[in-house]
């Protein structure tokens, strides 16, 4: 039996005698996410491929508050719910690919699918532990997904701990993800790798020097894959009353660990080039500076990769389940502003510049809408023949909360993207989104 399936079970035991004491009811909470997602992907250059699918997902949460005494036990359940909407879907290998709708064997996609999984969790002073099925991280160097209907979940035990002021102190081991479009859990990766690992650890933390500025130093490992270190710097420092500028900036460092570069433990540096084909090596450092007056805001960045290979992060859309099938586990994050909706910018010897700019409505007496809009252009991206190629991403979107009445908290979003790329094989990018959103609260 997996530890974090034991923790659960045995918690799950004492719970059985404490489950009316003061804490564990009390303090929980219930809540049911709908849900409805309208995606639209098409391929300028390549018709007949496009992908138009609809769905509508469910998620309830169960969150329970502690038991009374020094140590506190608790509870979290989680089930999810999703139907595809569409009937179908115009090129077979859209859903596996986009990680939208999960896909039968034939390559037709199902008409639903389901998940159920919970963590125990334990309470000591001003630190908690979390074992379970049910962990969405979100921590710079993993972050779990949630672009499509249904979040990505991951299974493990998780630590925090604020017990000095001003220090959040993060930890954990992760065996296995459940991405996006799928009910099944699978091992973890990196792009390109076929085989599992099945450990990755975690350790840092964030650390206030003031109310102003934070400090973010992580180190993780992905066991026969990569070492990875991450240095964060935020800062917001207040300019008038009503205009303020916020600086952003990431590094990572990277290198390969265990099997990393032996068969199945490729990783394709993002299909570009790399030193050391089939290794991590990479550096990744950026830079953000967010100006903002009354509801806009104005961002410029760069963003420098290094030229020994791509970003690497958790990707395990190439890991293969027992029954040999892609598990729609496809499509993860990686903690840059690069990471938009088409593209990411994170191939060997890339150069990005982007800016964005954003409004807050609120600022003409209209709370709940935002509008932004972003570009991002990449140079200098190496190739295994020598050649240097570019790309760019525009995006836009508008979004809307209804602030009162009988549909507070609706939500909708409309979102819009287009990649242009000059990597030869990388496919050209029209994509649209839309997104209606709504959280019931039971309690």
């Amino acid at each position: 039996m997996k530890s974090p399936t034991l923790a659960l079970a045995v918690t799950a035991s004492i719970l059985a005698q404490q489950t009316l004491a003061a804490g564990f009811i009390d303090d929980s909470s219930a809540s049911l996410n709908s849900r409805t997602y309208y995606l639209r992907n098409d391929n300028p250059n390549a018709p007949g491929v496009d992908q138009s699918e609809l769905a509508q997902g469910f998620k309830l949460d169960y969150l329970s508050g502690f038991t009374q005494g020094t140590v506190g036990f608790g509870l979290d359940v989680q089930a999810m719910q999703a139907f595809n909407l569409s009937g179908g879907i115009q090129h077979p290998n859209a859903s596996t690919s986009n990680s939208f709708v999960p896909v039968n064997s034939d390559g037709t996609p199902v008409d639903s699918w389901s998940r159920l999984a919970g963590n125990a969790k334990v309470r000591l002073s001003k630190t908690e532990l979390h074992a379970g099925g049910a962990l969405s991280p979100n921590l710079p160097i993993l972050i779990a997904n949630d672009g499509r209907l249904l979040p990505q979940t991951f299974e493990g035990v998780t630590l925090m701990s604020r017990e000095i002021d001003n220090l959040t102190i993060n930890a954990g081991q992760l065996n296995s993800s459940t991405g996006r479009a799928s009910s099944n859990a699978t091992g973890l990766a990196v792009a390109g790798g076929t085989q599992a690992s099945n450990k990755f650890t975690y350790a840092g933390g964030d650390w206030k020097l003031n109310k102003d500025t934070v400090l973010q130093y992580y180190h993780a490992n992905l066991s026969n894959y990569y070492q990875q270190h991450f240095l964060g710097f935020l800062n917001t420092t207040p300019l008038s009353d009503n205009s303020r500028i916020k600086t952003d900036l990431r590094y990572f460092n990277s290198t390969a660990q265990g099997k990393n570069g032996d068969p199945g433990y490729i990783f394709n540096n993002n299909g570009g080039y790399a030193s050391h084909p089939g290794k991590v090596d990479n550096t990744t450092w950026s830079a953000a500076f967010t100006y903002s007056l009354g509801g806009s805001s104005f961002m410029l960045g760069r963003q420098q990769v290094s030229d020994s290979g791509g970003t690497v992060y958790l990707n395990q859309g190439n890991v293969l389940s027992g029954a040999g099938n892609n598990e729609g586990n496809g499509g993860a994050s990686v903690y840059l502003i690069t990471d938009v909706m088409a593209n990411s910018f994170i191939r060997a010897g890339e150069n990005t510049n982007f800016a964005q700019y954003s409004y807050d409505f609120a600022a003409l007496g209209v709370p709940g809408l935002s509008a932004s809009a972003m570009y991002l252009h990449g140079d200098d991206i190496r190739s295994t023949g020598g050649a240097r190629y570019s790309e760019w991403e525009r995006d836009m979107r508008i979004d809307y909360v209804v602030q009162s009445g009988v549909l507070k908290g609706f939500g909708t979003s409309l979102r819009e993207g287009s990649l242009r790329s000059g990597i030869p094989n990388v496919a050209a990018v029209d994509q649209a989104r839309l997104i209606f959103s709504y959280t019931y609260a039971f309690f």
